[in-house]
């Protein structure tokens, strides 16, 4: 089968970026002829041939609109079996609703915003997509009900695919191979108990939620580690003002993060919208308990006090309970029961409920004129 799929760089190796690139090299592995639109500044994915999608430099709001269009000409000139986007675009079999729906998060935000010309390009090409995609792939159940409820999608059209993650790379026995000299990397005592926050986009990910959470630990010696893309002065102020500064390590965007899941003891991530959140499955698949929020798809993946905590995203208090619970559990019984968890989602399920969408369409039924 000739799949194109439309997606955005991913050249930096963040969790999505790590889930997307897991996927494409599996459909490979699993015998799909993989082509890839996208734009400048992608690198080659062993197997996928790479088609450029051209843009020229246009602020936000003609950017996004731009990106749809040259979209929809770009895979005009090309034949293929199914068109899968991972992009509000116009020309698609499959979407991949793997940000949700950028109606829920406006509605999510603290302050919410002002309906500028950004935001009203992007829902009205949310609705076009979720009016005219005849499949679509929500990667949580909370998803699945979101579309259903906020676009009014018929269920039959809408399918959850979860992400799948690398259980080779993520694996509890990086603990033995990195955490003393990762620890020791970020200044962090062999055994003081460590908090680990990852994830780029500060506000959205609720890092002022951990900060002040971790900063009511009874545990003085704890640690709090923070890895991800963005401007985090605010952050250090406010943990300065609350008396944690000297404990927390900002080590910002990372290649390694592997390393730091064998460093840390539990992960935190009270995110105010997540459809999922593949840091979820790779804290997981590492072994490491995660305090997860109630408003992202990974907490579907939590067993409340067995493999980590579901608790609300601005419940600073519930966020300590649950950091103070796990902190004198066995590591060894906490990683057994987080790596189990993770097991089921490996790229080879990823790509069978792929197939199974995939193997309604005989051919590609763009919805362009």
């Amino acid at each position: 089968m000739k799949l194109l799929i439309i997606a955005r760089p991913f050249v930096f190796h963040g969790g999505v970026e790590r889930a997307t690139v897991g996927l494409v090299t599996a459909l490979v592995e699993h015998g799909y002829d993989v082509h890839l639109l996208s734009l400048r500044g992608q690198a080659p994915v062993r197997g996928v041939r790479l088609h450029t999608l051209w843009l020229p430099p246009l602020p936000s709001a003609a950017r996004v609109l731009a990106l749809a269009m040259n979209a929809r000409l770009a895979v005009r000139r090309g034949t293929w079996d199914v068109v899968q986007s991972h992009e509000r675009t116009l020309c698609q079999d499959v979407y991949r609703a793997g940000e949700g729906c950028h109606r829920a998060y406006l509605s999510s935000l603290e302050r919410p915003r002002a309906r500028g010309l950004y935001h009203r390009i992007v829902l009205a090409l949310e609705r076009r997509v979720f009016a005219r995609t005849p499949s679509i792939v929500a990667i949580a159940d909370a998803g699945r009900r979101e579309i259903e409820t906020l676009y009014g999608v018929a269920p039959e059209r809408v399918t959850v695919v979860y992400n799948g993650v690398d259980l080779e790379r993520f694996h509890p026995l990086n603990r033995t191979k990195y955490r003393e000299t990762a620890r020791a990397e970020a200044g962090i005592a062999p055994g003081a108990f460590t908090v680990l926050f990852v994830g780029s986009g500060f506000a959205r990910k609720g890092l002022a939620t951990t900060i002040a959470a971790f900063a009511a630990l009874s545990d003085r010696e704890s640690r709090l580690v923070v890895l991800g893309r963005g401007d985090a002065q605010e952050y250090r102020s406010g943990a300065a003002r609350l008396g944690v500064g000297e404990r927390i390590a900002w080590l910002g965007a990372r290649a390694d993060p592997e390393r730091w899941y064998a460093a840390a003891d539990i992960v935190v991530l009270p995110s105010r919208y997540e459809p999922f959140g593949n840091v979820h499955l790779e804290a997981l698949a590492s072994g490491v308990p995660v305090v997860a929020s109630a408003s992202a798809g990974g907490a579907e993946v939590i067993a409340d006090g067995i493999n980590g905590a579901v608790v609300n995203p601005t419940d600073v208090a519930g966020i300590t309970a649950a950091l103070e619970r796990f902190r004198d559990r066995s590591a060894d019984d906490l990683a057994q029961a987080a790596r189990r968890s993770a097991e089921p989602f490996t790229y080879a399920a990823q790509v069978g409920g792929f197939a199974r969408i995939y193997s309604r369409f005989t051919h590609a039924t763009c919805d362009f004129p």
